[in-house]
């Protein structure tokens, strides 16, 4: 049960940082509107989450190693994780205006990237630092891509 929870737990929590953050960013780009960022919060928060549990309970059921129980405590970790951690992302943009509020989350989300990977490395007794790297290196790199993205979108569609 413990692996469930934990696989649930990781991956819910580090697709709520790089799907959040990367829709964040690319409809602030986009659109200006913190309308839109915050419908594109909930969004992600009910519709990724159902989707991520969904696989993680599929990719589960297909290693064909785990118990029925393991695997429902694998989707409900993921689900209430993702969802959790995707509406954290609200509270910046309740707080602060929208520039500010992208800035803050992209620091929040990394911060906890930084954390979930540290504690993997740990228990993987491998470098933290590498591993945390890579993981920031690669959420980097949504932030980039989709801040740009947005720009394109508004710029060839706005």
């Amino acid at each position: 049960m413990k692996h469930s929870l934990r696989t649930g737990l990781s991956f819910g929590v580090t697709s709520g940082v790089i799907t959040t953050l990367g829709l964040m960013v690319g409809l602030h780009s986009g659109t200006h509107s913190k309308l839109a960022v915050m419908g594109g919060i909930l969004t992600i928060a009910i519709a990724d989450a159902f989707s991520d549990a969904l696989g993680i309970h599929i990719a589960e059921e297909a290693e064909n190693v785990h118990t029925e129980r393991e695997i429902w405590a694998a989707t409900l970790a993921t689900f209430f994780s993702k969802f959790g951690f995707s509406l954290t992302f609200l509270v910046p943009i309740l707080l602060f205006d929208l520039p500010i509020a992208i800035a803050v989350s992209v620091l929040w989300g990394f911060a906890v990237l930084a954390v979930v990977s540290y504690r993997l490395a740990r228990r993987q007794n491998t470098r933290p630092w590498a591993v945390i790297g890579e993981h920031l290196l690669i959420a980097a790199i949504v932030v980039v891509t989709t801040h740009f993205v947005g720009d394109w979108i508004a710029s060839k569609f706005a």
